[in-house]
């Protein structure tokens, strides 16, 4: 996508509401297990990566419709005023109801705590909110809670005293129906917000989060883990590969109550096709079957983006991409590394500045809820355009 095109693109939707890849000529796989959570050492350096990952200024463009437009009132701008603000030094947690809560607490506070890339970011408070209507957080928000407890967080009753204590937040609640509401005292206190995924658990709630964010220019990112795991990062702008067409992931999904099906888990994949082709999807079709979704992504100049979920206990899971380039095809299959979004959480703060337009983080949730959509309609075409403006975020 030329630069033009995709700064169009961005601007519409933003006005509303260690394993290196070994890359040939041919698909080749990287070699991992799903059990390793730690880049393998003695792999190849990475190549440099120039460009962010679009088909070339030559290709010739296509007749399409336009991107989608978000509802009315949505993100602007990720940049805060230029006002000086202190540093921020003091992350708190709200939710502390999923395993990314004592994983993240860990990697800031005790493995990578001398990093320097860290600009010594520590979590020091917690509010331990959880929903006793959503087994997943009723039956582990105390373990957890007890864990970071011995990790020197200390747990405080309500976002309200969580503010006076801390600069900037990490929203963790494993409900994505929650995340709405937690976030808003914090944008409007102008702190600066992570939050884990799924941005929300409906189009309506993230379009609602990004507006408040721009009302009260607040920076705030969300991404899954699998966007920053080494290796896949590595996929774009690589000249072995040229200017990448098309691309193929996959990873786990399960069911989760009060969530669309890819909302909860199948993110991980959708986050990862979006960080390999960028925002500018128009259309998607989705099918179902009791073992897998799929849904297929239509970008501007013809570019395709699919996606599979794979049912929990149905066969085989795990996390992959393939893309498919001018020059070359490589292959993915590295598993989830926490320690290189907590390092993308960090810079994050230190710059406040997200590494993801805030357009393209609405956008993946349009996807989701288009492909929904499409199911709902027996997997014929759906735009993300029509999606997006249809959804209605609350206030």
């Amino acid at each position: 996508m030329p630069d033009s095109t995709r700064r169009d693109f961005l601007q519409a939707a933003a006005g509303s509401a260690g394993l290196a890849v070994t890359l040939l000529p041919h698909m080749v796989a990287a070699n991992s297990s799903p059990n390793s959570s730690a880049p393998n050492s003695s792999a190849p350096s990475p190549k440099p990566v120039t460009n962010p990952a679009a088909p070339s200024a030559a290709a010739p463009p296509q007749a399409e419709p336009q991107a989608p437009a978000q509802a009315a009132g949505g993100p602007k701008t990720q940049t805060p005023p230029a006002a000086q603000r202190p540093p921020i030094r003091r992350l708190g947690m709200i939710g502390l109801d999923t395993s990314h809560v004592p994983a993240f607490t860990r990697l800031f506070n005790q493995e990578l705590a001398d990093d320097p890339r860290l600009g010594g970011l520590r979590v020091v408070a917690g509010v331990k909110a959880g929903n006793p209507d959503f087994p997943l957080s009723r039956d582990r928000v105390d373990g957890f809670t007890r864990e970071i407890e011995q990790l020197g967080v200390q747990i405080v009753p309500d976002i309200a005293t969580l503010l006076t204590q801390v600069d900037g937040v990490l929203l963790q609640s494993v409900d994505g129906n929650q995340h709405l509401e937690q976030a808003r005292p914090v944008l409007e206190a102008g702190v600066p917000l992570f939050i884990d995924k799924p941005l929300a658990a409906s189009l309506p709630h993230a379009q609602e989060i990004a507006r408040l964010a721009d009302q009260h220019h607040v920076p705030w990112f969300t991404a899954s883990s699998s966007r920053f795991t080494a290796g896949y990062p590595e996929l774009r702008d690589n000249p072995d590969i040229g200017d990448i067409l098309g691309c193929d992931t996959y990873s786990q999904s399960r069911a989760a109550p009060q969530h669309p099906d890819l909302f909860w888990y199948g993110i991980h994949g959708i986050d990862l096709l979006y960080s390999l082709l960028g925002a500018g999807c128009l259309r998607v079709t989705a099918l179902q079957t009791p073992y897998t979704e799929q849904v297929t992504g239509h970008w501007r100049e013809g570019r395709v983006g699919c996606y599979r979920s794979i049912r929990e206990q149905t066969g085989k899971t795990g996390l992959g991409a393939t893309v498919f380039g001018k020059q070359g095809i490589a292959h993915c299959n590295q598993y989830y590394d926490y320690s290189t979004l907590v390092l993308a959480i960090a810079r994050f703060f230190l710059q406040r500045q997200s590494p993801i337009p805030a357009a393209e983080m609405l956008e993946v949730v349009t996807f989701m809820a288009a492909a929904e959509e499409s199911k709902r309609r027996g997997g014929t075409p759906v735009e993300l355009a029509e999606v997006a403006a249809a959804a209605a975020p609350p206030r």
